[in-house]
């Protein structure tokens, strides 16, 4: 996808600053800056991809994997109670989530692609991958968390904030008259335009599944 406003600069200098203060498992990567930095890219270039999709695409209709139905259904069975529209870093991280979390994860070994590279994974589903928002997380929780988000409706206030915008941008730049002659008419092209987007959605979760599956190629 290419950068077409000054957002997109904001959301790439915000993850640039996010990839490098993440901190990443010494396990994994040693004290190696080509290998940190290599790693850092991939993240900040998946989270990129992932928040531009669910900005112009309503995430409901997002198909992130071929198994997504799997992938949901295994998390909530095995993560009923877990909140996901604001996470708590210690359902992820301490010792015990990890121990519930390992044998989820090691379920997809296999059928999920990379299942355990590094990604970055935002807290608040409201808002976007700023430092304070991210934490780092295999590809498997990822993918687990953010299904769970689009089908449950709490990326929706991302994709909401972000046409909102759009809205009142293309409305300030149409002028007086442009907004109040064609006002009904807008409404019935947002409808169309609602259609086109979920119509033409399959084509760009498919642009969008090949890219997320290019973006994280450094092993966690």
């Amino acid at each position: 996808m290419e950068a077409t406003s000054g957002n997109d600069e904001v959301i790439s200098g915000e993850l640039t600053s996010v990839a490098h203060a993440v901190s990443l498992p010494a396990e994994s990567y040693g004290n190696d800056p080509d290998i940190e930095m290599a790693w850092a890219m991939r993240a900040m270039q998946h989270a990129e991809v992932y928040y531009k999709l669910i900005s112009s695409v309503d995430p409901q209709f997002l198909k992130l994997t071929k198994v997504d139905d799997q992938i949901y259904s295994e998390f909530r069975e095995n993560f009923k109670k877990l909140r996901i529209d604001v996470l708590d870093p210690e359902e992820l991280k301490s010792e015990g989530a990890k121990e519930k979390w390992r044998p989820f994860c090691l379920k997809f070994d296999g059928i999920v692609e990379d299942f355990n590279y590094g990604t970055l994974l935002r807290l608040n589903c409201s808002q976007g991958y700023t430092e304070e928002n991210t934490i780092f997380a295999p590809r498997i929780q990822f993918f687990a968390i953010e299904i769970a988000r689009n089908r449950e409706g709490y990326n929706k206030a991302v994709y909401t904030s972000v046409q909102d915008k759009e809205e009142e941008k293309g409305a300030n730049s149409g002028g007086d008259e442009g907004a109040n002659s064609g006002g009904e008419e807008e409404k019935g092209a947002n409808r169309e335009g609602e259609k086109e987007k979920i119509n033409k959605g399959g084509e760009k979760e498919k642009d969008a599944y090949k890219e997320i599956n290019k973006s994280g190629e450094i092993a966690m």
